[in-house]
Protein backbone atom coordinates (compact mmCIF):
# COMPACT_ATOMS: atom_id res chain seq x y z
CA UNK A 1 0.00 0.00 0.00
CA UNK A 2 1.39 3.23 -0.47
CA UNK A 3 -0.31 6.77 -1.07
CA UNK A 4 -1.48 7.76 -4.93
CA UNK A 5 -2.82 10.81 -4.82
CA UNK A 6 -3.93 13.91 -2.42
CA UNK A 7 -6.86 16.08 -3.79
CA UNK A 8 -7.66 19.38 -1.51
CA UNK A 9 -11.64 20.95 -2.15
CA UNK A 10 -12.07 24.35 -0.94
CA UNK A 11 -15.50 24.10 -0.15
CA UNK A 12 -17.86 27.40 0.33
CA UNK A 13 -21.04 28.09 1.00
CA UNK A 14 -22.95 31.58 1.89
CA UNK A 15 -25.44 31.74 4.80
CA UNK A 16 -29.11 32.59 4.81
CA UNK A 17 -28.96 34.37 8.34
CA UNK A 18 -25.01 35.72 9.13
CA UNK A 19 -24.36 35.00 12.79
CA UNK A 20 -21.85 36.66 15.10
CA UNK A 21 -19.56 36.49 18.44
CA UNK A 22 -17.34 38.77 20.32
CA UNK A 23 -15.03 39.02 17.41
CA UNK A 24 -17.01 39.58 14.22
CA UNK A 25 -20.07 38.08 11.99
CA UNK A 26 -19.71 34.96 9.96
CA UNK A 27 -21.81 35.56 6.55
CA UNK A 28 -20.29 32.36 4.87
CA UNK A 29 -18.90 28.85 5.60
CA UNK A 30 -15.80 27.91 4.33
CA UNK A 31 -13.10 24.37 4.80
CA UNK A 32 -10.69 22.63 3.02
CA UNK A 33 -11.32 18.96 3.03
CA UNK A 34 -8.09 17.01 1.70
CA UNK A 35 -8.59 13.54 0.04
CA UNK A 36 -6.01 10.87 -0.15
CA UNK A 37 -6.18 7.86 -2.37
CA UNK A 38 -3.97 4.56 -1.92
CA UNK A 39 -2.58 2.09 -4.31
CA UNK A 40 -5.58 0.19 -3.48
CA UNK A 41 -8.10 2.83 -4.84
CA UNK A 42 -9.52 3.25 -0.99
CA UNK A 43 -9.95 7.37 -0.26
CA UNK A 44 -9.73 8.77 3.27
CA UNK A 45 -10.80 12.67 3.98
CA UNK A 46 -10.23 14.93 6.43
CA UNK A 47 -11.06 18.52 7.69
CA UNK A 48 -8.90 21.45 8.03
CA UNK A 49 -9.78 24.51 10.69
CA UNK A 50 -8.69 28.17 9.56
CA UNK A 51 -8.60 29.71 6.02
CA UNK A 52 -9.51 27.40 3.50
CA UNK A 53 -7.77 29.13 0.61
CA UNK A 54 -4.19 29.93 2.48
CA UNK A 55 -4.37 26.11 3.97
CA UNK A 56 -4.75 24.62 0.48
CA UNK A 57 -1.61 26.08 -0.49
CA UNK A 58 0.39 24.41 2.14
CA UNK A 59 -1.00 21.17 1.43
CA UNK A 60 -0.94 21.18 -1.94
CA UNK A 61 2.34 23.13 -2.60
CA UNK A 62 4.50 21.39 0.48
CA UNK A 63 3.33 19.28 1.95
CA UNK A 64 1.61 16.62 -0.39
CA UNK A 65 4.98 15.81 -2.57
CA UNK A 66 6.42 14.60 0.47
CA UNK A 67 4.22 11.88 1.30
CA UNK A 68 3.36 10.73 -2.10
CA UNK A 69 4.46 7.03 -1.98
CA UNK A 70 4.34 6.42 1.82
CA UNK A 71 2.15 3.83 3.37
CA UNK A 72 -0.86 5.57 4.65
CA UNK A 73 -1.06 2.94 7.37
CA UNK A 74 2.04 4.43 9.27
CA UNK A 75 0.68 7.75 10.73
CA UNK A 76 2.91 8.56 13.20
CA UNK A 77 6.01 8.60 10.63
CA UNK A 78 4.20 10.59 8.08
CA UNK A 79 3.31 12.94 10.95
CA UNK A 80 6.70 13.31 12.36
CA UNK A 81 7.98 13.53 8.60
CA UNK A 82 5.60 16.50 8.00
CA UNK A 83 6.81 18.20 11.12
CA UNK A 84 10.41 17.89 10.67
CA UNK A 85 10.10 18.78 7.05
CA UNK A 86 8.70 22.51 8.37
CA UNK A 87 9.89 22.30 11.80
CA UNK A 88 12.42 25.22 10.96
CA UNK A 89 9.32 27.62 9.67
CA UNK A 90 5.98 25.80 10.68
CA UNK A 91 5.52 25.01 14.23
CA UNK A 92 2.25 26.13 14.61
CA UNK A 93 -0.48 28.43 12.46
CA UNK A 94 -1.81 27.65 9.13
CA UNK A 95 0.74 24.86 8.28
CA UNK A 96 -0.12 22.89 11.46
CA UNK A 97 -3.50 23.28 10.27
CA UNK A 98 -2.56 21.81 7.03
CA UNK A 99 -1.15 18.81 8.75
CA UNK A 100 -3.97 18.05 10.53
CA UNK A 101 -6.63 17.67 7.88
CA UNK A 102 -3.75 15.47 5.91
CA UNK A 103 -3.34 13.28 9.26
CA UNK A 104 -7.36 13.03 9.52
CA UNK A 105 -7.50 11.66 6.43
CA UNK A 106 -5.10 8.90 6.49
CA UNK A 107 -7.17 7.89 10.07
CA UNK A 108 -9.57 7.57 8.28
CA UNK A 109 -7.82 5.29 5.28
CA UNK A 110 -6.15 3.62 7.25
CA UNK A 111 -9.61 2.73 9.19
CA UNK A 112 -10.82 1.17 5.76
CA UNK A 113 -7.92 -0.77 4.75
CA UNK A 114 -7.80 -2.22 8.25
CA UNK A 115 -11.52 -2.53 8.32
CA UNK A 116 -11.70 -1.10 11.71
CA UNK A 117 -13.24 2.20 13.23
CA UNK A 118 -11.01 5.26 14.76
CA UNK A 119 -12.29 4.78 17.83
CA UNK A 120 -10.96 1.54 18.12
CA UNK A 121 -7.24 2.28 16.42
CA UNK A 122 -7.44 4.81 18.93
CA UNK A 123 -7.29 2.58 22.42
CA UNK A 124 -10.54 1.17 22.02
CA UNK A 125 -14.67 2.38 22.19
CA UNK A 126 -15.54 2.59 26.10
CA UNK A 127 -19.08 3.92 24.79
CA UNK A 128 -21.10 3.65 22.13
CA UNK A 129 -23.12 7.25 22.46
CA UNK A 130 -21.47 10.42 23.95
CA UNK A 131 -23.64 12.83 25.30
CA UNK A 132 -23.63 16.13 23.31
CA UNK A 133 -23.49 19.73 24.29
CA UNK A 134 -25.39 22.47 21.95
CA UNK A 135 -23.37 25.34 21.21
CA UNK A 136 -25.02 27.95 19.51
CA UNK A 137 -26.80 31.33 21.29
CA UNK A 138 -24.43 33.67 18.49
CA UNK A 139 -25.61 37.24 18.29
CA UNK A 140 -28.01 38.42 15.56
CA UNK A 141 -28.24 42.29 13.30
CA UNK A 142 -31.36 43.07 15.77
CA UNK A 143 -31.37 45.30 19.26
CA UNK A 144 -30.77 44.02 22.57
CA UNK A 145 -33.95 44.41 23.61
CA UNK A 146 -34.93 41.46 20.85
CA UNK A 147 -32.06 39.80 20.75
CA UNK A 148 -31.94 38.68 24.82
CA UNK A 149 -35.33 37.08 24.15
CA UNK A 150 -34.46 35.26 20.84
CA UNK A 151 -31.94 33.41 22.55
CA UNK A 152 -33.33 32.38 25.38
CA UNK A 153 -35.70 30.82 23.41
CA UNK A 154 -33.63 29.01 20.90
CA UNK A 155 -31.88 27.70 24.01
CA UNK A 156 -35.22 26.14 24.92
CA UNK A 157 -35.53 24.47 21.98
CA UNK A 158 -32.55 22.63 21.95
CA UNK A 159 -33.95 21.33 25.25
CA UNK A 160 -36.97 20.51 23.69
CA UNK A 161 -34.53 18.56 21.43
CA UNK A 162 -33.19 16.23 24.62
CA UNK A 163 -29.82 18.09 25.01
CA UNK A 164 -28.94 18.36 28.94
CA UNK A 165 -26.02 20.74 28.18
CA UNK A 166 -25.68 23.99 26.12
CA UNK A 167 -22.31 26.79 25.31
CA UNK A 168 -23.54 30.29 25.15
CA UNK A 169 -21.59 33.10 23.79
CA UNK A 170 -20.61 36.19 25.67
CA UNK A 171 -18.33 38.63 24.75
CA UNK A 172 -20.82 41.25 23.39
CA UNK A 173 -20.95 43.62 25.92
CA UNK A 174 -20.53 43.11 29.81
CA UNK A 175 -24.52 44.52 30.90
CA UNK A 176 -26.00 41.97 28.18
CA UNK A 177 -23.52 39.45 29.30
CA UNK A 178 -25.32 40.01 32.78
CA UNK A 179 -28.43 39.81 31.76
CA UNK A 180 -27.99 36.65 29.27
CA UNK A 181 -25.99 34.77 31.93
CA UNK A 182 -28.64 35.30 34.44
CA UNK A 183 -32.01 34.79 31.75
CA UNK A 184 -30.63 31.70 30.51
CA UNK A 185 -30.05 29.98 34.13
CA UNK A 186 -33.78 31.02 34.83
CA UNK A 187 -35.20 29.69 31.85
CA UNK A 188 -32.91 26.44 32.23
CA UNK A 189 -32.54 25.77 35.40
CA UNK A 190 -31.31 21.89 35.45
CA UNK A 191 -29.55 22.41 32.24
CA UNK A 192 -25.50 21.97 32.41
CA UNK A 193 -24.46 25.45 31.01
CA UNK A 194 -21.08 27.08 29.57
CA UNK A 195 -20.16 30.07 28.31
CA UNK A 196 -17.30 30.93 26.09
CA UNK A 197 -16.27 34.84 25.45
CA UNK A 198 -13.88 34.02 22.63
CA UNK A 199 -11.18 35.28 24.26
CA UNK A 200 -13.30 38.16 24.55
CA UNK A 201 -12.23 39.99 27.83
CA UNK A 202 -9.31 41.20 30.01
CA UNK A 203 -8.42 39.97 33.33
CA UNK A 204 -10.50 42.43 35.61
CA UNK A 205 -13.63 41.66 33.06
CA UNK A 206 -13.11 38.04 32.83
CA UNK A 207 -13.08 38.12 36.71
CA UNK A 208 -16.54 39.94 36.93
CA UNK A 209 -18.22 37.62 34.19
CA UNK A 210 -16.71 34.33 36.22
CA UNK A 211 -17.84 35.56 39.38
CA UNK A 212 -21.78 35.58 37.83
CA UNK A 213 -21.23 32.49 35.90
CA UNK A 214 -20.04 30.45 39.39
CA UNK A 215 -23.07 32.11 41.10
CA UNK A 216 -25.57 30.45 38.73
CA UNK A 217 -23.54 27.43 38.35
CA UNK A 218 -22.14 27.21 34.76
CA UNK A 219 -20.40 24.43 34.55
CA UNK A 220 -16.83 26.33 32.79
CA UNK A 221 -15.59 29.32 31.29
CA UNK A 222 -14.00 29.21 27.82
CA UNK A 223 -11.59 31.36 26.42
CA UNK A 224 -12.14 33.94 28.88
CA UNK A 225 -8.90 35.56 27.97
CA UNK A 226 -6.51 35.96 25.13
CA UNK A 227 -4.87 33.04 24.18
CA UNK A 228 -1.18 35.32 23.66
CA UNK A 229 -1.78 35.49 27.55
CA UNK A 230 -1.29 31.79 29.50
CA UNK A 231 -0.35 33.53 32.79
CA UNK A 232 -3.27 35.38 33.21
CA UNK A 233 -5.43 32.39 33.60
CA UNK A 234 -3.67 31.37 36.73
CA UNK A 235 -4.95 34.36 37.89
CA UNK A 236 -8.23 34.50 36.76
CA UNK A 237 -8.62 30.79 38.06
CA UNK A 238 -7.19 32.10 41.92
CA UNK A 239 -10.58 34.64 41.26
CA UNK A 240 -12.66 31.98 40.30
CA UNK A 241 -14.53 28.24 41.44
CA UNK A 242 -15.52 27.76 37.68
CA UNK A 243 -13.48 25.43 35.45
CA UNK A 244 -11.31 27.31 33.15
CA UNK A 245 -11.03 26.24 29.56
CA UNK A 246 -9.05 26.68 26.53
CA UNK A 247 -7.07 25.63 23.86
CA UNK A 248 -9.02 25.70 20.43
CA UNK A 249 -6.11 28.12 19.24
CA UNK A 250 -3.21 26.01 20.33
CA UNK A 251 -1.44 23.43 18.62
CA UNK A 252 0.73 20.29 19.49
CA UNK A 253 1.99 18.43 22.39
CA UNK A 254 4.68 21.38 22.94
CA UNK A 255 2.32 24.02 22.72
CA UNK A 256 -0.06 22.73 25.34
CA UNK A 257 2.71 21.35 27.73
CA UNK A 258 3.21 25.18 27.68
CA UNK A 259 -0.15 26.00 28.38
CA UNK A 260 -1.16 23.96 31.07
CA UNK A 261 2.18 23.96 33.03
CA UNK A 262 1.77 27.97 32.90
CA UNK A 263 -1.81 26.79 35.18
CA UNK A 264 -5.15 28.07 35.48
CA UNK A 265 -6.63 25.86 32.93
CA UNK A 266 -8.41 22.79 34.02
CA UNK A 267 -9.70 21.80 30.85
CA UNK A 268 -8.05 21.80 27.52
CA UNK A 269 -9.66 21.55 24.17
CA UNK A 270 -7.66 20.73 20.61
CA UNK A 271 -9.29 20.65 17.46
CA UNK A 272 -8.61 17.66 15.52
CA UNK A 273 -8.46 19.87 12.68
CA UNK A 274 -6.00 22.21 13.80
CA UNK A 275 -4.16 21.11 16.53
CA UNK A 276 -2.04 18.69 14.59
CA UNK A 277 -4.65 15.86 13.58
CA UNK A 278 -6.17 12.89 15.70
CA UNK A 279 -2.25 11.82 15.99
CA UNK A 280 -1.35 14.98 17.57
CA UNK A 281 -4.36 14.98 19.80
CA UNK A 282 -3.77 11.71 20.85
CA UNK A 283 -0.69 13.14 22.60
CA UNK A 284 -2.28 15.77 23.95
CA UNK A 285 -4.78 13.73 25.64
CA UNK A 286 -2.14 11.64 27.44
CA UNK A 287 -0.03 14.94 28.60
CA UNK A 288 -3.43 16.33 30.19
CA UNK A 289 -4.35 13.33 31.61
CA UNK A 290 -0.77 13.47 33.46
CA UNK A 291 -1.83 16.51 34.74
CA UNK A 292 -5.42 15.48 35.89
CA UNK A 293 -7.29 17.48 33.52
CA UNK A 294 -9.74 16.39 31.04
CA UNK A 295 -9.75 17.10 27.51
CA UNK A 296 -12.54 17.67 25.64
CA UNK A 297 -11.98 18.66 21.97
CA UNK A 298 -13.18 21.77 19.66
CA UNK A 299 -15.36 20.93 17.19
CA UNK A 300 -16.26 23.34 14.31
CA UNK A 301 -17.08 22.93 10.59
CA UNK A 302 -18.52 19.95 8.68
CA UNK A 303 -19.19 16.23 9.40
CA UNK A 304 -15.85 14.77 8.96
CA UNK A 305 -14.37 16.68 12.60
CA UNK A 306 -17.35 15.65 14.43
CA UNK A 307 -16.48 11.99 13.55
CA UNK A 308 -12.92 12.39 14.47
CA UNK A 309 -14.38 13.93 17.73
CA UNK A 310 -16.57 11.56 18.54
CA UNK A 311 -13.92 9.20 17.79
CA UNK A 312 -11.33 10.75 20.04
CA UNK A 313 -14.01 11.13 23.39
CA UNK A 314 -15.84 7.40 23.00
CA UNK A 315 -11.93 6.27 23.69
CA UNK A 316 -11.62 8.45 25.81
CA UNK A 317 -10.75 8.04 30.04
CA UNK A 318 -12.45 10.66 32.57
CA UNK A 319 -9.65 11.64 34.66
CA UNK A 320 -9.61 10.83 37.38
CA UNK A 321 -12.39 8.22 36.93
CA UNK A 322 -15.16 6.79 39.00
CA UNK A 323 -17.86 4.37 39.32
CA UNK A 324 -20.54 6.76 37.79
CA UNK A 325 -18.89 7.81 35.19
CA UNK A 326 -19.32 11.23 34.04
CA UNK A 327 -19.86 12.78 30.91
CA UNK A 328 -17.33 13.74 28.39
CA UNK A 329 -19.12 16.36 26.68
CA UNK A 330 -19.29 16.42 22.96
CA UNK A 331 -19.26 20.05 21.38
CA UNK A 332 -22.11 20.36 18.57
CA UNK A 333 -22.53 23.15 16.41
CA UNK A 334 -26.05 24.23 15.33
CA UNK A 335 -25.28 26.99 13.69
CA UNK A 336 -26.52 27.06 9.65
CA UNK A 337 -23.78 25.16 8.05
CA UNK A 338 -24.86 23.09 4.57
CA UNK A 339 -21.22 21.80 4.24
CA UNK A 340 -21.83 20.01 7.59
CA UNK A 341 -25.59 19.40 6.99
CA UNK A 342 -26.29 18.80 3.27
CA UNK A 343 -23.20 17.40 1.96
CA UNK A 344 -22.28 13.84 3.61
CA UNK A 345 -25.11 10.75 2.68
CA UNK A 346 -23.40 9.17 5.94
CA UNK A 347 -23.33 11.25 9.25
CA UNK A 348 -22.80 11.17 12.38
CA UNK A 349 -26.23 10.65 14.07
CA UNK A 350 -27.13 12.39 17.03
CA UNK A 351 -30.08 11.15 18.83
CA UNK A 352 -32.57 13.41 21.74
CA UNK A 353 -29.00 14.77 22.53
CA UNK A 354 -26.35 11.92 22.35
CA UNK A 355 -24.01 11.23 19.26
CA UNK A 356 -24.13 7.39 18.13
CA UNK A 357 -20.38 6.45 17.51
CA UNK A 358 -20.00 5.10 13.65
CA UNK A 359 -18.82 1.64 13.60
CA UNK A 360 -18.10 1.47 10.03
CA UNK A 361 -14.39 1.78 9.03
CA UNK A 362 -12.63 4.76 9.61
CA UNK A 363 -14.39 7.94 10.32
CA UNK A 364 -17.71 6.74 9.56
CA UNK A 365 -18.96 9.37 7.62
CA UNK A 366 -18.90 9.84 3.74
CA UNK A 367 -19.09 12.65 1.24
CA UNK A 368 -21.84 12.75 -1.46
CA UNK A 369 -18.87 13.07 -4.01
CA UNK A 370 -22.03 14.24 -6.66
CA UNK A 371 -22.93 17.69 -4.82
CA UNK A 372 -19.23 18.31 -4.44
CA UNK A 373 -19.55 20.74 -7.23
CA UNK A 374 -21.95 22.66 -5.43
CA UNK A 375 -19.76 24.09 -2.98
CA UNK A 376 -15.90 23.36 -4.29
CA UNK A 377 -14.16 26.93 -5.39
CA UNK A 378 -10.92 25.40 -6.01
CA UNK A 379 -9.73 21.85 -6.27
CA UNK A 380 -6.45 20.40 -6.89
CA UNK A 381 -4.74 17.17 -6.97
CA UNK A 382 -1.30 16.04 -6.61
CA UNK A 383 -0.28 12.31 -7.71
CA UNK A 384 2.41 9.82 -8.77
CA UNK A 385 0.64 9.46 -12.30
Amino acid sequence: MSIQAIKTYHLRCHLDKPFGFSQWFYDQRNVLVVEIIDSTGASGWGECYGPADVIQGCVEKFYASRILGRNPIETDAIWQHMWRSSLDFARGGVMMSAMSGIDMALWDLKGKLLGQSVSTLMGGRLRDKVHCYATGMYYTDMPEEELLPDLVEEARGYAAQGFEAMKIKVGKNLAFDKKFIVALREALPNTELMADSNHGFDLPEAIEIGRLLDEHDYRWFEEPLSPEHVGLFRQLHNKLDIAIATGECEQTRFGFQRLIEAGGVQLVQPDLAYCGGPSEALKIRTLASAHGINCLPHVWGTQLNLAAATHFLASAYPEPGRAEEKRLWLEYDRTENPLRDELYKQQVRVENGAAIVPDAPGLGVEIDTTKLSDYVVTMTETSNV
